[in-house]
């Protein structure tokens, strides 16, 4: 495990609101701004920095799950709790290429076939060029043959027909975590809400 190992970040309601790195879950741990949750066999208990440190040592680890220090070896937590904070983020599906992807199925809203993400692209079914904008409603998952051979035209214009109208989804836990069937099991007890990503912009393809 490194320290860019995933963390679920919890409000101080014990709400799921981020997901950050080992690395800053560590920092936050340090300045006293948060707690480990650690899942045990009574439910889940929470350690300070110190306690941290103290329950690391005293416990068998294995070593992908730990980080070196100078002095010590360290636990590398999957949850912390934020001790100030206890809002939650505005509950809509964040407009990001992943998102696209979800809400279409990893699947191309031309041709019909599902492909892995590496062999899709986004769509602009209305083209840039043409003033088209990237929002949910003008923008689908596509195929790289398809998306090549719609290039700077409308469906239309180009003898393709979408499969489904796009549209913005309501917000609903309906997308898991892009790493979610690898990420530690005692998450499942908080993520309630969908992945988080960079914003959709100006460097989408057409």
């Amino acid at each position: 495990m490194s320290m860019s190992q995933p963390v679920l970040v919890l409000n101080r309601l014990w709400q799921a609101v981020n997901v950050c790195s080992a690395e800053r879950a560590f920092a936050l741990l340090y300045t006293g701004h948060a707690q480990v949750v650690n899942q045990e066999e009574s439910g889940f208990a929470t350690y300070s920095f110190s306690e941290w440190c103290g329950f690391s040592s005293a416990s068998h680890m294995h070593e992908e799950d730990t980080v070196r220090t100078v002095s010590m070896r360290l636990r590398i937590p999957r949850i912390i709790l934020l001790l100030f904070f206890d809002r939650m983020p505005n509950k809509e599906v964040k407009f990001t290429r992943q998102n696209v992807f979800e809400r279409d199925k990893n699947t191309c809203q031309y041709c019909g076939k599902k492909l892995d993400r590496k062999d899709l692209n986004i769509d602009h079914v209305v083209p840039r060029q043409r003033g088209g904008l990237t929002t949910w409603t003008n923008v689908v998952c596509s195929c790289i043959p398809c998306n090549g051979r719609k290039a700077n035209r409308t469906p239309e214009e180009a003898h393709m027909h979408l499969i489904k109208k796009p549209k913005k989804p309501r917000w609903r836990p309906f997308m898991e975590i892009q790493f979610l069937h690898t990420a530690d099991h005692s998450w499942r007890h908080f993520i309630d809400f969908a992945y988080w990503n960079v914003e959709l912009g100006e460097d989408t393809t057409s």
